[in-house]
């Protein structure tokens, strides 16, 4: 319960427990980053160090919620799920410690998901993360793709195939259906993915049968892993930096129903001139403000493989609402950061090492940019005539890449009145004068508004001067919620610090880069053990 939520801010340390405590949850960090730095998670390549990692993600489960498991003991699911998929159904109060009920039939559940892993990439299916006062927010893979081009010999076949895909998308709509979805946001950037010259998966908002009519779509284009190896090269410098709409490839425009752009104080005809910051700033209060506007619907969230894009927002959103107090109450800092590294990262397949080695770091920017959402303006509580209350909205974020069997037309088919159930819908695609917006110098400071317009997100602006400081940051008052998300990072930056470590692309940062993860590392009482370079 929210009764429990501790009402003290952190010390400078980031440690809301002892000293002695904080050093072993840190070291559990470390243990957990250099696992993860690694291997890639298998399901059924389970080492006992992993085993325990799964263990103990369960128990942090277990705190706050009684949950029932979807099996995938050997990976016969999916290969890069968690073992033991945990569904959530409810919080539990110490009173009802010793008493559990059920509120879904999970011999269903786990049919349905059976059934409709053909229907997304990778085997993957939607899957249940979080749950906000009891809705489920969910994540997966796109969807599969079936050819567009048929000769008309081959009708036969195509009726086939057709009603093959007609088939399996069944399944996934089902599995939505039951899961309670209602709302599906899509990062991917384009409308189909094309590997080698072939359609190898392809999006709800394409699928030319109108099999999604009935769920609200929102297409929010956000670049895959490839551009974080530009934010690394930057030398973890997210500011100024744009990604290029202007590429073949890119056709997914920006389409968000009508009923949610009002409320948010964001242009977003200017999406394309945004930079990582501002775009993820955005990106974030816009699935905060869909789980606030619906009482009774799930949100599912995917990109292509659901294993960069979808645990980085799943991860920012779980800890912007724990930070509010509202999921996960109990857990302390370093014990959601370890449940959030551990179940959205690597037990969900992130495949940390081979990011790495491209220098491609996803991972590390999700964590740094707390920083970035320290603001009450990413508070999912309300503040009303001086009082704080929890918003109504029994919710639940669903999670999954895209890798089923949409069918693809083009970005013609996104209309803004069409023949389905789904809301009005706004479409922006017009490019930007790109020249003027694609790279701002380092040391200008530039708004971390939420709309080109607005002021920064404290009343000053963001200065370009270190990939780690804090921006706003003032040395008075820091709120709860501020201080959370501080200990969090701190927490993080200190274990990355001592294992993987940054790595400057030229040497005159390095130092300051290297002097600020040191003091990170001191302040939770770890040395670093890796040389940044």
């Amino acid at each position: 319960g929210r009764g429990r939520m501790m009402a003290g801010s952190p010390s400078s340390s980031g440690s809301f427990t002892s000293p002695v405590l904080s050093i072993k949850k840190g070291e559990e960090i470390v243990d957990l980053i250099d696992l993860f730095s690694k291997i890639q998670y298998r399901a059924k390549e389970v080492s006992p160090r992993v085993d325990a990692v799964e263990k103990r993600c369960l128990e942090l489960f277990g705190r706050d919620y009684k949950y029932s498991v979807i099996h995938n003991t050997n990976g016969e699911v999916c290969g890069h799920y968690p073992r033991q998929i945990v569904y959530l159904e409810y919080e539990c109060m110490d009173s009802q410690r010793d008493r559990f009920q059920s509120s879904v039939q999970i011999s269903k559940l786990q049919d349905l998901v059976n059934r409709s892993k053909l229907a997304r990439c990778r085997g993957r299916f939607v899957c249940p993360v979080i749950l906000f006062n009891g809705k489920v927010w969910r994540g997966s893979d796109d969807t599969w793709t079936e050819q567009d081009e048929v000769l008309e010999e081959d009708s036969a076949a195509r009726n086939s195939e057709s009603q093959l895909f007609d088939k399996v998308r069944g399944h996934d709509i089902k599995l939505l259906r039951y899961l309670s979805v209602r709302y599906i946001c899509d990062l991917m950037v384009e409308n189909k993915k094309v590997k080698f010259g072939l359609n190898v998966t392809s999006s709800e908002k394409v699928d030319k049968a109108q099999r999604y009519a009935d769920f609200t779509l929102l297409s929010v284009p956000y670049p895959g892993c490839e551009f974080f190896k530009d934010y690394k090269d930057r030398d973890y410098m997210a500011d100024g930096l744009v990604f290029n709409w202007n590429q073949d490839y890119v056709d997914a425009p920006l389409t968000i129903p009508t009923c949610f752009t009002p409320n948010l104080n964001i242009d977003w005809t200017e999406y394309q001139s945004w930079d990582l910051v501002v775009q993820t700033q955005n990106y974030l209060k816009l699935l905060l403000h869909i789980i606030n506007s619906d009482d009774e619907s799930g949100l599912l969230v995917h990109c292509i493989s659901g294993w960069d894009r979808t645990p980085l927002f799943v991860s920012l959103l779980r800890l912007s609402l724990w930070a509010d107090g509202a999921v996960h109450a109990s857990l302390q800092p370093a014990e959601i950061l370890y449940l959030t590294i551990a179940y959205d990262w690597f037990l969900f397949g992130h495949m940390l090492p081979d990011r790495l080695s491209k220098g491609e770091e996803i991972f590390f920017f999700c964590f740094n940019f707390l920083k970035h959402i320290v603001s009450e303006k990413f508070s999912a509580i309300r503040k009303d005539r001086g009082s704080v209350t929890s918003l109504s909205s029994d919710f639940s974020l669903i999670t999954e890449e895209t890798g089923g069997g949409v069918a693809g037309g083009g970005a013609s088919s996104l209309t803004t009145d069409g023949p389905t159930s789904s809301p009005q819908t706004m479409v922006w695609s017009k490019p930007p004068h790109l020249e003027d917006h694609l790279y701002h110098p380092l040391g200008e400071a530039r708004s971390s508004s939420s709309s080109s317009s607005n002021q920064s997100e404290q009343g000053i602006t963001r200065a370009g001067s270190s990939p780690l400081a804090v921006p706003g940051r003032r040395c008075g008052f820091l709120s709860e919620r501020q201080a959370r998300l501080e200990a969090v990072r701190e927490l993080f930056l200190a274990a990355y610090s001592s294992t993987v470590g940054l790595k400057s692309s030229a040497p005159s940062p390095s130092g300051a880069i290297s002097g600020l993860l040191e003091q990170f590392a001191r302040g939770v009482g770890l040395r670093g053990t890796n040389n940044i370079v």
